[in-house]
């Protein structure tokens, strides 16, 4: 019904920035909201952010001030600006919505991931 396709991951330097981009495509009838995940490895999976279809947005402490979620409802993707990367950042990327995909039907949505590599 719905699929999430991340981009924008690779290696960078620590103090470097990177874009992740992920875009939603299928058949539904609305975003609700759309976050990221990351899981390092040897790690569970933990929330980075997350955007409503409002625009309000929400921060883990591990990346607030250096990381920024945004959004574009018209074409249904969501963002995440990536400034002074730290090694501990580097993970698989998820994006993750919340999407209703017919009445009375809302599903939770996942990427496949995006790898990104902080190091010198």
């Amino acid at each position: 019904q719905v699929q999430l396709v991340e981009s924008g991951g690779g290696l960078v330097q620590p103090g470097g920035s990177l874009r992740l981009s992920c875009a939603a495509s299928g058949k539904f009838f609305r975003i609700n909201a759309m976050g990221w995940y990351r899981q390092a490895p040897g790690k569970e999976r933990e929330w980075v952010a997350t955007i409503t279809s409002g625009r309000n947005t929400n921060y883990a402490n591990s990346v607030k001030e250096r990381f920024t979620i945004s959004r574009d409802n018209v074409q249904n993707t969501v963002y995440l600006q990536m400034n002074s990367l730290k090694p501990e950042d580097t993970a698989v990327y998820y994006c993750n919505a919340d999407v209703l995909t017919a009445p009375y039907s809302r599903m939770n949505y996942w990427g496949e991931g995006t790898l990104v590599t902080v190091s010198s």
